[in-house]
Order: structure tokens, then sequence, then C-alpha cells
């Protein structure tokens, strides 16, 4: 413990030793040589078998594991891709996970994302990926495990409400375009902003400057699943909705104090901002800045409660840290960090996700082909699926038989495949698709249908 209580001295001595990080490089080499040090007596004189870089990784995640949960190490591969994601196109699934004690929980899924799609919601925790179980691996560990190449399948074991629901999802191109607007009614518009990146300031203002065109004075700002973001970003798009006065407040490390205040001198539209769950970070300041100045009205469910806010201190190896620095508090100075926003209105969505069992629905393993006379629990899973979108299938057993073989061949014409009744690959896949659209198919937006009430 002393040991590693003295590397920790080392790094937050170093990481805050001045503003400028690039003023720290000497004495950052000097830590990091002694660390490399440490490093080369733990592989002269360890029992067992470890690489250099294993070593050091080590020694770093022995510091970050006693943080807080957002403070991470990156590995220099783990650096490329967390940058290459940030860039705005990878393939995936997409979902912002965090460690919470020993388990991996979803912050929140992206927008329109193969995880979304499927049905994963914000503060589920990821048991298992592909069979293997996960307690305890980093955020990092558990997302190389998760991506892969696109049109490939990764298996999520889930546990929700004490259910362990697992998900089939096929890999795609997870694109992150931050801002989608439309107009709802004659004078009513819509921004949705999926997450505050560094430029999504400017793409609103491109959608708002479009939306105006359409001559309206009430705003419908979704802010549902987003998990946050660039803090001045988040700030210069409040400038534009909230009247002079303050925004937010930042508190660091060494007490000190930020004020963050808007000058806009007239609120030129009504606003209603929705959230959920999902809603984290920059979107809770948003949220609660809009509330604590009563520039409008904030609907849906209770936020995630994300307060703090993280630096990111790229190293001289290509790895990089990710620390917590400071905390925020609303426009009132409300606290956040494990709180939340709660809305000034309350209303749940019920999504069929939610009222479908899927917990007891077994998973394609994708060994065989099942057709007539096969008996198994991939049998199972496609006469459950079937039961559920619809077709003949009652009291599934396990049984491949002829009424079976006759209701496959009915789902592979309507999803136009060959209909020849055998349960191939594809159609295996097409039946874990359709039941993930029928999850989210009719689904009533309560919250998007209060805003425009309120508004009419």
């Amino acid at each position: 413990m002393k040991k590693k209580l003295l590397i920790l001295v080392i790094i937050v001595s170093l990481l805050f030793s001045s503003t400028v990080f690039a003023a720290t490089e000497e004495n950052f080499d000097a830590e990091f040589e002694f660390l490399g040090r440490v490093a080369k007596f733990i592989k002269a004189n360890y029992l067992y078998d470890l690489t250099y870089e294993e070593i050091i990784h080590s020694l770093y995640n022995g510091v970050f594991n006693d943080l807080d949960p957002y403070s991470v190490y990156y590995t220099p591969d783990e650096y490329a891709e967390f940058t290459s994601e940030m860039s705005g196109e990878f393939s995936g699934v997409g979902i912002q996970i965090v460690k919470e004690g020993q388990n991996i929980v979803v912050v929140t899924p992206l927008y329109q994302s193969p995880a979304e799609k499927a049905g994963i919601m914000p503060k589920d925790i990821i048991r298992y990926v592909d069979g293997v179980d996960i307690t305890g691996y980093s955020p990092e560990e558990a997302a190389k495990m998760i991506r892969g190449p696109v049109n490939t399948t990764v298996v999520l074991g889930v546990e929700r409400n004490g259910m362990l629901i697992y998900y089939s999802i096929i890999r795609d191109t997870v694109v992150i375009s931050s801002v989608y607007s439309e107009m709802m009614e004659e004078n009513i518009g819509y921004l949705k902003i999926t997450q505050f990146n560094e430029n999504t300031a400017e793409l609103l203002a491109t959608h708002l400057s479009d939306l105006l065109v359409e001559d309206f004075d009430k705003l419908i700002i979704d802010l549902r699943n987003n998990p946050g973001g660039n803090l001045n970003e988040v700030m210069t798009i409040l400038d534009l909705f909230i009247p002079a006065g303050p925004l937010a407040y930042l508190v660091r490390n060494d007490g000190a104090e930020t004020e963050y205040v808007s000058t806009l001198s007239i609120q030129n539209f009504e606003l209603a901002v929705l959230v959920n769950g999902g809603s984290a970070s920059a979107s809770e300041i948003f949220a609660g800045a809009v509330q604590d100045r009563k520039a409008g009205v904030v609907i849906g469910t209770k936020t995630y409660g994300k307060g703090v806010v993280q630096s990111m201190y790229p190293l001289l190896n290509g790895s990089a840290i990710k620390l917590t620095t400071a905390e925020y508090f609303t426009a009132g100075k409300n606290k956040v960090q494990g709180i939340g926003i709660t809305p000034d209105i309350i209303v749940e969505n019920r999504l069929r996700v939610e009222e479908i069992d899927t917990s007891a629905i077994p998973v394609f393993n994708k060994a065989r082909k099942p057709s007539v006379g096969t008996v198994g629990l991939d049998v199972l899973a496609a006469e459950m699926i079937l039961e559920i979108l619809g077709y003949g299938v009652y009291d599934p057993d396990g049984v491949f038989d002829e009424n079976l073989n006759v209701m496959v061949t009915d789902f592979q014409r309507d999803s136009g495949l060959f209909p020849y009744g055998v349960l191939d690959f594809t159609t295996q896949d097409a039946l874990m698709k359709a039941l993930e659209d029928y999850q989210h198919d009719d689904t009533v937006d309560l919250q998007l249908q209060k805003a425009l009430e309120l508004f009419r």
C-alpha cells in the first residue's frame, strides 16, 4: 500500500504542478524514469513472466483503481482508440460505459446505435461479453471485447432490475453526429443533441439558422441519452438560450471557483428540455441552467448524476491519463454528482423493451442450422421470438416440427429471405433484428408529447 501511495503522490503532484502540461515535461521524464526503474526491478525479480509494458500498465492501474470511476489510465493503444472514437466514427455497438465497484455499467447507448436499437439502457450492468464474465474488468478491457468489425455479432449479458438479459447485437459503423433538427409543428422547433463534441455549438447554430426560416418561437431541446462532453461547448450553446446571468459553477481541486455566465440580452425562445437517466454531465449542466434560471421547463425522468469534470493529459510514451479535476454545480449552486436533476414535470416513457421479458430467450450460438427434426435451445429461441412477433407458434418446446417449419418459411418470406424453412445463420440474425425492431416499434413518446402539449 505504501508503494501505491508513493506513486499516487508522484503522479498527482506532477499533474497539478503547472497549468501548462508542457512545462512539466522535464519533471515528468524524471518521474517516469523512476517508474521505469520500478518496472525493471519487478521484471528482474518477479516469479512470473510479465512484459515491461504489462508491468507499467499494472503500476498505473494500481493507482487509478483507488480513484473515482471516471479517472482512467489509457495505454497507447487504448488512447489511440479513444481519440478515434472522438473523431466521430468507429466500429462497434455504441455504448458509453463506466466502472462502478467491480461492475461495468452503461452510462448511455449512443443515439441510433446498434446498442440503442437492441434495447440496451442506462444503468444496465454488463455481466457477460460473449459468455465471458467481465466482473472486475476495466472499462477499457470491456470495450476491447465489445468492439469489433462491422457485421460481426457480440452477445452481451446484461443485468437489469435483478434480471439477466442477453442481447445479440450486430456491430456496425457508429457515426456520431451530435445535432439533429426538425420542425414539429407550425411554431415549434426541435433540436436533438446527442453529445457535446468540439463542433457541437457550430453545428447547432447551423441547424438553428435553418429552422428559423420557419419563423418559430418555441423550441424543444432533446438531451435524452446524451452522456455529456465538452464543457466549453455546452456553455457556448447555453449562451444562445439563457438570458444574462449565471449558468453554472466549477469548483477545482484547489478550491478555486469559476462562474460561467450568459451574456444574452433577450431570451428568444420558450424552452422545453427533455431528459432521462442517460442524460449525464454536460447535459445536466444544461438542464440545471434552464431549470434554475426558470428559462424553460425540464421534462422526463431523473438524470444520471455525473457532476464531475475530467481533464485529459497525454503522456510522452503515447499513453494518457484522464483525471477528475473539478466538480460543477448548477446555476443555483445545486449539487449534481450522485444526485442528478429532477425534472419539473416527471414523465416516464413505457417501451416495449421494458414490457417484454426477453431474459428467458436462449442465445443463438451459430453452431448449426436447425431444420425439421432438430431439438435444442436454438430452436427454442426461434420459437419464442416468432411467438412474440405474432407468428403461429404456441407453447415453445425446443422441437423443430412441421408447424415451426411453416412459420420460419413465412418469416423468411416476410423478411425478403429465401423461404425454405431452415434456420440458417442469416435467418437467426434476422430474427434477432426483428425482435429488436419490434421492441422499439410503435412506442408512444410521452415525454415529447408532453412538451408539445405545453406549447400548444
